[in-house]
């Protein structure tokens, strides 16, 4: 880009021939007074403040809406623009309340910081009141009509940098103003809520709810769902794209976070959503499927173009367990120039992913497809390996091991006869069922627990021809840790739940299952070491008779000895 050489207050400078005098002055740290401007935002030089006397050039002008040139000579201090500069902010202070103690914008608003600069009293000023009452009615945002300024900072945020247009300039008895059209509230105008309007605005006439963001890092409190997300993933960047139908960039930016976007589509809890600031809103929007949709749509596979992998460096990892832990570290390993190997003793990669989430929910073909992406850049995966010791990877060569060996062992019932053949863990029925494995499980099935794994058995155990399948949990209903959409599902497709209550004996016959029984469960929490401690209330006893009892109540590593 070509560039322009100009003097500012004295000085030399360059410039891109595209910036405003403005963007060349503070670029170069020499510092106009300024309140309409906005980095992100088209000038429009409504504030007067930015006035700056240019050689050549009669009357003071603008800063912001000044293209530089070539040759150009420039002073920004004199006693007319200072006069001028504080003409202006009286001006503007006319309008604006004299106390800022008030204020949540206190100590952080920029026209509190242009009135200490260019030294300007309230008590000069004349004030007048503006007739708007404070507007509390929309579900995300303060608007303060009292300390708008009309910079018309977030007119332009909203129309020109988001396209809505759900604000603009307005009068009402001589007053100008910034409302929606026809006085809507905010969700009426076709608001998105995207908090842009607050984010640019000086002085706190537009501000998020202290109720929202009080005592929450500003970052998490306006974009929770970038930060209620455990990867981090960006949000909102993603979904832009998918507005705009630029699917294959909107899986670039997941793939920035995560190697399998599409896995997510299918099983991720999204927090995000329950994150979601739209909630407040009407509904929270649908994260989840728009990343699935997103990824399917993927027909430039940009991500793979710009992965931007280092240069080799001749370094060795040896990564034991190829769930998404362990596949997620070879897949970035590999991108900063490591040889990565995934060791794995199951005969296909997957982890939990293939042999704990049944096919229903995750199909087979998605899972291959994107464990092949993470093996064609390089990453070598070996299975029906089980690794014993990390001394011998490191004799082999390696220099460095990753244990990624997930959680593949469930904790047992605390109660008797938990041992008999046709009480299966959670983490064992749903790894035969996965391996198609034949299993017994007989017409009625009792699952204990209440989380996503309890469904999955729950619901694999129908699909596998059980009659009856009754699931037992300590949590109420509304307090179960199962996701609600797994909880719906399941109950529509017939199994039977029973909040609130806990296996205390399995009913026996030479070894058979007959059935377990329950209490009730009045209160409960988890120890240090995360085992419940209930408080049961006598005299609930109950049966649930069954052939079979499926137990999900948490799971540990299966730790080698020499890992």
């Amino acid at each position: 880009m070509e560039t322009v050489a100009l003097t500012i207050d004295g000085r030399d400078i360059e410039a891109s021939q595209e910036e405003s005098l403005l963007e060349a002055a503070l670029a170069a740290g020499i510092y106009i007074p300024h309140l309409c401007h906005h980095p992100n935002l088209p000038s429009i030089g409504a504030c007067r403040l930015c006035i700056v006397e240019i050689e050549g050039v009669v009357q003071p002008s603008p800063a912001c809406s000044t293209r530089v040139a070539n040759g150009m000579r420039v002073v920004t201090k004199t006693a007319t623009l200072d006069r001028l500069r504080k003409l202006a902010l009286e001006l503007i202070l006319s309008g604006h309340p004299t106390d800022c103690g008030t204020c949540n914008k206190y100590l952080n608003c920029e026209l509190q910081s242009l009135k200490q600069y260019l030294v300007v009293e309230d008590l000069r000023v004349r004030k007048r009141t503006k007739p708007f009452p404070l507007a509390k009615d929309n579900p995300l945002f303060v608007h303060d009509f009292s300390r708008c300024v009309l910079c018309g900072r977030c007119v332009r945020a909203c129309r020109e940098l988001r396209g809505v247009g759900a604000i603009y300039y307005k009068k009402k008895r001589r007053e100008s103003f910034i409302g929606t059209p026809f006085g809507l509230l905010l969700a009426d105008s076709g608001c998105r809520f995207c908090g842009a309007c607050a984010e640019v605005c000086p002085t706190g006439a537009i501000m998020d709810k202290e109720e929202l963001v009080r005592g929450k890092n500003r970052k998490s409190a306006l974009v929770p769902c970038r930060y209620s997300c455990p990867a981090e993933i960006d949000v909102p960047r993603y979904i832009r794209f998918i507005r705009e139908e630029n699917y294959s960039a909107a899986a670039a930016v997941i793939r920035e976070k995560v190697p399998f976007p599409e896995v997510l589509g299918y099983v991720c809890n999204h927090p995000c959503e329950t994150a979601c600031r739209r909630s407040l809103v009407n509904q929270p929007i649908a994260i989840r499927d728009l990343k699935r949709y997103a990824v399917e749509h993927d027909q430039q596979r940009l991500w793979e173009q710009s992965r931007n992998a280092k240069p080799p460096t001749g370094k060795r990892v040896a990564i034991v367990g190829s769930g998404p832990a362990g596949l997620t570290a070879a897949y970035y390993l590999a991108n900063q120039g490591h040889l990565a190997k995934v060791f794995e003793s199951l005969p296909e990669a997957g982890g939990m992913m293939r042999y704990g989430i049944p096919a229903y929910r995750l199909p087979r073909e998605v899972l291959d497809r994107e464990i092949a992406s993470i093996a064609n850049i390089g990453v070598e995966i070996k299975t029906n390996v089980r690794v014993e010791s990390v001394d011998d990877l490191m004799r082999d060569g390696y220099d460095a091991v990753l244990a990624a060996i997930g959680r593949q062992k469930s904790r047992k019932l605390a109660i008797s006869e938990r041992d008999l053949e046709s009480v299966l863990s959670c983490v064992d029925f749903l790894r035969a069922a996965n391996l198609e494995k034949p299993i017994a499980i007989g017409r009625r099935v009792v699952v204990v627990g209440g989380g996503n794994a309890a469904f999955d058995c729950a619901r694999v155990a129908r699909r596998l021809g059980a009659q009856q399948v009754h699931l037992v949990c300590i949590e109420r209903k509304e307090e179960m840790p199962a996701a609600p959409d797994e909880i719906a599902q399941g109950e529509a497709e017939g199994v039977t739940i029973h909040p609130s209550k806990t296996a205390i004996r399995i009913f026996s016959n030479h070894g058979k299952v007959e059935g377990v029984e329950t209490m009730d469960v009045a209160s409960f929490y988890f120890d240090d070491d995360g085992i419940p401690q209930l408080e049961i209330v006598e005299g609930t006893e109950a049966r649930i008779d069954a052939d079979s009892i499926l137990y999900a109540v948490g799971q540990m590593p299966d730790m080698p000895d020499g890992i």
